[in-house]
Parts: structure tokens; sequence; C-alpha cells
């Protein structure tokens, strides 16, 4: 990189490892000297909690924040009726208002834990694109703006082009969100004075849709910032695990699972991991980072409390790290364990252990069960698990159970009191 920027905002970030691309990396640093400016990422309401690969860009806005500028999180009632296409390979299931509704509540509690919400200069705004978008009369947007996009230009975009590549087919309705999204930053622009919008390397082209849309109706200079899609050093997708998402909100997820996610980061990643998703000076992530055999291992629980603090508080995180250290280095049952309870009732006639690993959420179905236990990797109380039809009854619960899948998930089983 031959420029190099002034304003705190971008050598944090830069330092940290957050940027891809920048429209125009000078414009966007000479405009944050000038005093606080207000930058928007937009989230589309297709689930009830947002999850770990939301997480790098929901840290950057807290950069944002803490660099003495305004965040807008912008929440997609209305596009999230049509759908966002990228790099889909088919169209996303359409959701009703109430549960679009009822998603972003969920999200907004997430946000709460990261953002600093009120009505100060550098304090963060909740939008819903719902309130600009539902009212579209259909003609006049045509007119006023469809006419700035070219369907050629359109069709280039590579989110589009590889759908279209495969022959899948991608709908009209998925066609037009690209526009609804510029649509968006022209309307930030005209209501919030927002001059930045933020967000993965896969919305770089419907960014670039909405600065070009907004230069040629209201000749405004405005900017485009993207990060990078994060893979793990062994090549997966960051925030995805043998259980499915690491979801954000903690009845989804509790705070236990969570830690433990971190904890289970790959020794490579520890450095890049500690910049990206703690406020732990660079140096000393570097540091930490740098370190090998069991000291690593130190490290990743620095990695687990830190992240698990500014999502959950210090008492959840010291809470996990206290539950792993029992479970893990004094073999005992760990009161913080997921935990499935079961009543007497359900367990009247008993219940097989492949059926237990499976509803405390350590195997995805009986079949995975049942091989997890013929592979060697179960185990109960934490001795092996050889026999996939064991029944387990009432009486067996005089104690709790513990469950383990691997060296690194456990589970609790426990009888309704």
């Amino acid at each position: 990189m031959t420029y190099q920027p002034k304003s705190e905002f971008l050598r944090e970030i830069i330092a940290r490892g957050f940027l891809a691309d920048c429209t125009d990396l000078q414009g966007l640093d000479e405009t944050l000297l000038k005093g606080p400016v207000t930058c928007y990422i937009g989230y589309d309401a297709t689930a009830k909690s947002l999850h770990v690969g939301h997480l790098l860009n929901i840290m950057l806005l807290r950069w944002w924040q803490k660099t003495g500028n305004r965040p807008i999180t912008l929440m997609g009632g209305g596009t999230t009726k049509v759908g966002d296409p990228s790099f889909r390979a088919d169209e996303r299931p359409l959701l009703t208002p109430d549960q679009i509704d009822a998603n972003i509540a969920g999200m907004q509690r997430v946000f709460d834990r990261y953002l600093g919400y009120g009505a100060g200069e550098t304090d963060a705004i909740m939008l819903n694109n719902a309130e600009w978008l539902d009212g579209l009369n259909y003609l006049d947007f045509l007119r006023d703006i469809g006419r700035h996009f070219s369907v050629n230009r359109m069709l280039s975009f590579e989110s589009v082009k590889s759908r279209l590549d495969r022959e899948q087919s991608l709908s009209f309705l998925e066609f037009n969100y690209m526009i609804l999204q510029a649509y968006d930053f022209l309307e930030l622009y005209r209501r919030e004075g927002c001059v930045l919008q933020m967000g993965g390397s896969d919305q770089w082209g419907n960014i670039v849709n909405g600065i070009d849309l907004t230069r040629r109706v209201l000749e405004a200079e405005i900017f485009g910032l993207t990060t990078p899609l994060l893979t793990t050093s062994d090549g997966k997708k960051m925030g995805k695990s043998q259980g499915g998402a690491i979801w954000l909100d903690g009845e989804m997820l509790s705070p236990y699972e969570f830690w433990q996610f971190w904890r289970n980061t790959t020794d490579a990643d520890v450095g890049r991991f500690l910049k990206l998703y703690t406020e732990i000076p660079v140096a000393e992530c570097e540091r930490l980072g740098a370190l090998e055999g069991a000291e690593i291992n130190e490290a990743k629980i620095v990695l687990a409390n830190a992240v698990t603090t500014l999502l959950h508080g210090a008492e959840a995180a010291a809470a996990a790290e206290a539950t792993a250290r029992e479970v893990f280095e004094k073999g005992g049952m760990g009161e913080d364990l997921p935990t499935l309870t079961l009543s007497a009732a359900e367990l009247a006639e008993g219940i097989s252990v492949a059926q237990l690993i499976t509803r405390s959420g350590l195997a995805k179905s009986g079949k995975d069960a049942k091989r997890l236990i013929a592979e060697g990797g179960a185990r109960m109380n934490d001795a092996a698990l050889t026999d996939a039809g064991l029944m387990i009854g009432a009486d067996d619960l005089a104690q709790p159970i513990k469950l383990s899948a691997g060296k690194k998930r456990h589970a609790l089983v426990m009888l309704a009191e």
C-alpha cells in the first residue's frame, strides 16, 4: 500500500487486517480528518440472530464509533422481502413481515452489546429500509432510479454472472435487489448525510452501484470500503462448526459453547483472530499469536475470554473458562455445559444413548451419532461408548450424565426435578 492514511480509524483497521478494498482511500482519509463521519452496514433479517460470520463487520462498526464517528446499522426490513442473490445457488425463502420484525428484534439485542445507540453526534442509530422501500411507487421508481442502471453492467457482476454461468435460475425479484440496495445508499445520504458504506468483499458490486447512483442523482462524493472474506487457516468458512452456525444470541448458543468455539481456534489463526475480534493492542496480539507449544493454548484462552466478554460480559467469560478447566483439566462435570433436561415420562421406556447424543446437539442425526460411537469418538462420563443401542432410564440419571463427542465437545443430560 503506497498511501499511508492519517486518520485513526483507517490506521487501526489496516493494522488489524480489516481492509480488503476501498473506492478512494485517500479521499476517505481526508474526509475522516475533518470530523465525525457517518457510515452504514446493511443487514438483511434472514434469521433470529446474527452469527460469527457477521462479527468481523460488527467489530468494524465498533472501531468506527470508538474512533469518533457515527455508525448506522441498517436493517433490511424491505430488502429481506426480496433476498440478496449474491453468490447463492438458489433463491432465498421469502419471509412474512412478522417474521422479519421478529428477526430484527433478535439482531438488535446483539448490536446493543457492541455499539452505543443514542442521539449524540457519534451515537449509533438503527434504521429500517422498509421505511422508504415499502412505499415506493413502481413507475416513479423505474423512471427516477431505474434509468441510471445498465442491465449489461449488472449482468457483468460476479455475484450474478456466476449464477448464470452455472445455468441456475435468477428471478426478476432477485435481480432487483442490487437496485434496491443502491437506493438505500442514496436515501441514507439524503436523510443522514451518510458518505460511506462498508461490507464484506462479496458486497463490492452492490456498494459500487450505490456510489454510482448517488453521484448520478445528487452529484455527491461518497465512498465504499470492504473487508476480506475470512476463511480459517485450514480453508473452512469462518463461523461454521460441526454443530452448525455459531450464533451470537445466548439463547441460541450458550456462552460456554461460544467461548469453546474460540478456544478451539487453530494455532495458525490465533494472532489474526486476536487482531480482528478483540481490542487487545496489535503488538500484544502479534506476541500472543507467535507463541508455540503449550503456551499457544493460553493465548487461545485470552482470545476466547476477550471475544466472549464483548458479547456476553466478563462474568460469562469467566464462568466458561472455569467450566472448561473443570471439564478438561479435572475431569469434572462442569455446571455451565450445554444441558439436555428430560422428564421421567420421556424416560419411562428408556432412551438410547445415540438419541441422547443427537438431542444434546453433539450429533446432527441418529445416523451421525451411531457413526460417532462406531468410530470410538463418543464417551459417557469419560468412558468410551461402544453400543449405540444402550438404553438410559430415569434411574441412570440419578446423577447427571456427561456425554462427549471427541475431546472438545461435551453436554450434560439431567433428569427434570
